[in-house]
C-alpha cells in the first residue's frame, strides 16, 4: 500500500533536518510541496546526478506533466517556476534553442570582462557600509554629548545588516548593469525575485505576481527597443524583432526572468552563507587567514554545505525510472531538484557530510545543476564571490554577528536557501 506524500515545510526552517528524516525512508520518497503539489524528493547524490543527466527526465510541464496538462496548479505559486517560456522549462530541442540564444553572454571572456564592474561595485558597497556606521556613531557621540540617547552606537559600531547593504546589492547591480535595467526599474525587480522564491502564494498573489512579471520584463524590453544599448537585453529583443528571430515574445520576457532573477538570487545567498559559515566556524576562518585554504574553497565549501537553492522545482519523467532500490518513478511524476539534501548525503561526503570544512576531499557538489540543464552563470556567480569575499574581509578584519547565531533566521522558502537577515558589527 503507497504511503501517503510527507508535507515539506514551505517555510523551510529546517532544510538539512528534514532532509535527513526523508534520507531514512530510501533513496526516493514521495512528499508534498506547497498547493498540495505531490513531488518525489532524492536524498542520494549519485541517483540526483543521475536523474539530472538522465534524457527520460524533462522539464516541460506542458509536454510531460499530466497535472499541469489538466488544468491543475497553474493558478499557484509553481506557476513561475513551470508556467514559464524559457530554458528552466524547456527539454530537447526547444532547450537547445533558447540555452544557443543566450550562451554567449555567459562566455569566460564575457565573464572576464565584468571583473572590474565587479570590482567597481564592492568597493563602493564597503564604502557606503564604513560611511553608515561612521555616520552612525558620530551621531551618537553626538546624543551623549547633548544629553540624548540615539540607542543605535553599540562599542564595536552600529550593526548592519550584511544582506541589504552588502550581498544583495552587489549582484543585483552587477546583472542589473549587465542587463541594462534602468536605475527606476531595479526596485520593482527587486520585489518580483522576492515573490517567485515565496511557496507560500495564494492563488490571487500568484496571478498578480505572474501580471506584475510580464508588464516589468515587457517593460524593459520595449524600453530597448527605443533605445537598444550594449546590454544582453538588447541583444536579446534583437533576437526577437529580427527577421526570421528565433524568440517569441513570451520567451523573451520569460528568458530576461530566469537570466535577471537567477542571476542574482543564487549569488545574493552564496556571498551571505559564505560570510554566515566563517563567522559561526572561527577555525575556519583561521584556515583562511593563514593561507591554509583559498577563498575558492570557501566558495566551493558553501555551494555544497549551504547551497543557495535547497530545492529546485521541478522535472518530469518521460518515462517509467526504476532506482537501484526498486523505487519506481512513474511516467508523468514530478521530480524535485533536492540540491540540500543531495549535497549532504553520508553515502558521498561520508560522515562529516554536515560539517562546514574548507579542506574536504572531493567536494563536489550539485548547486549549480548538472548535464544539459548546468547553470551558464556559474562562472559569473563565482567571481562576484570571490572578488567580495576577500575584499570584504580585508576591509572589516575583525567582522561578527552582531545577534547570537540562534537569532539569525532563514529565508521563509523551502526553494531559497539563506538569511532573512545577517546582523553585523564591522569592528568587532
Amino acid at each position: 500500500m503507497e504511503q501517503p506524500p510527507v508535507a515539506l515545510d514551505p517555510l523551510g526552517r529546517d532544510i538539512h533536518g528534514e532532509a535527513r528524516e526523508l534520507r531514512e525512508r530510501g533513496s526516493a520518497t514521495l512528499v508534498e510541496l506547497p498547493a498540495g503539489i505531490r513531488t518525489w524528493h532524492i536524498s542520494e547524490f549519485e541517483v540526483l546526478k543521475g536523474l539530472l543527466r538522465d534524457p527520460r527526465v524533462s522539464k516541460d510541464p506542458r509536454r510531460h506533466w499530466p497535472a499541469w496538462q489538466r488544468g491543475e496548479f497553474q493558478e499557484s505559486w509553481i506557476r513561475t517556476w513551470v508556467g514559464v517560456t524559457n530554458m528552466l522549462s524547456s527539454y530537447g530541442d526547444d532547450h537547445k534553442r533558447l540555452r544557443k540564444l543566450v550562451a554567449p553572454a555567459f562566455t569566460a571572456r564575457r565573464t572576464a570582462a565584468m571583473l572590474p564592474r565587479v570590482e567597481r561595485i564592492t568597493t563602493e558597497l564597503l564604502d557606503a557600509m564604513e560611511r553608515s556606521v561612521t555616520d552612525t556613531d558620530a551621531g551618537t557621540e553626538a546624543g551623549t554629548d547633548t544629553g540624548t540617547d540615539t540607542g543605535t552606537g553599540t562599542a564595536g559600531g552600529a550593526p548592519l545588516d550584511l544582506r541589504s547593504s552588502f550581498s544583495h546589492p552587489l549582484p543585483m547591480l552587477v546583472i542589473c548593469e549587465l542587463f541594462g535595467v534602468p536605475d527606476d526599474q531595479r526596485p520593482e525587480m527587486k520585489r518580483l525575485m522576492d515573490l517567485i522564491m515565496d511557496t507560500t502564494l495564494t492563488p490571487e498573489e500568484a496571478a498578480r505576481t505572474a501580471v506584475d512579471m510580464q508588464a516589468a520584463f515587457g517593460a524593459l524590453a520595449e524600453s530597448k527597443r527605443r533605445e537598444p544599448g550594449e546590454d544582453l537585453t538588447s541583444v536579446l529583443v534583437s533576437a526577437r524583432d529580427d527577421e526570421g528571430g528565433t524568440l517569441n515574445e513570451k520567451e523573451l520576457l520569460d528568458t530576461l526572468l530566469l537570466m535577471i532573477g537567477a542571476g542574482h538570487e543564487t549569488t545574493v545567498n552564496l556571498i551571505g552563507n559564505a560570510v554566515h559559515a566563517l563567522l559561526t566556524h572561527p577555525d575556519q576562518m583561521k584556515l583562511v587567514r593563514e593561507g591554509t585554504a583559498t577563498w575558492d574553497d570557501v566558495i566551493e565549501e558553501t555551494l555544497r554545505w549551504a547551497p543557495s537553492i535547497s530545492n529546485l522545482p521541478l522535472r518530469f519523467a518521460v518515462d517509467d525510472i526504476g532506482l537501484a532500490d526498486g523505487t519506481m518513478i512513474r511516467q508523468g511524476d514530478a521530480i524535485l531538484t533536492t540540491i540540500a539534501a543531495a549535497n549532504r548525503d553520508p553515502e558521498k561526503y561520508g560522515p562529516t557530510a554536515d560539517s562546514f570544512d574548507l579542506l574536504r576531499e572531493h567536494g563536489e557538489h550539485l548547486s549549480f545543476g548538472h548535464g544539459v540543464h548546468f547553470c551558464m552563470g556559474a562562472p559569473l556567480a563565482r567571481m562576484e564571490a570571490r572578488t567580495a569575499l576577500p575584499a570584504l574581509f580585508a576591509r572589516f578584519p575583525n567582522l561578527r554577528l552582531a545577534v547570537p547565531e540562534s537569532e539569525i533566521a532563514q529565508v521563509p522558502s523551502c526553494i531559497a536557501f539563506g538569511h532573512a537577515r545577517v546582523p553585523v558589527l564591522l569592528h568587532g
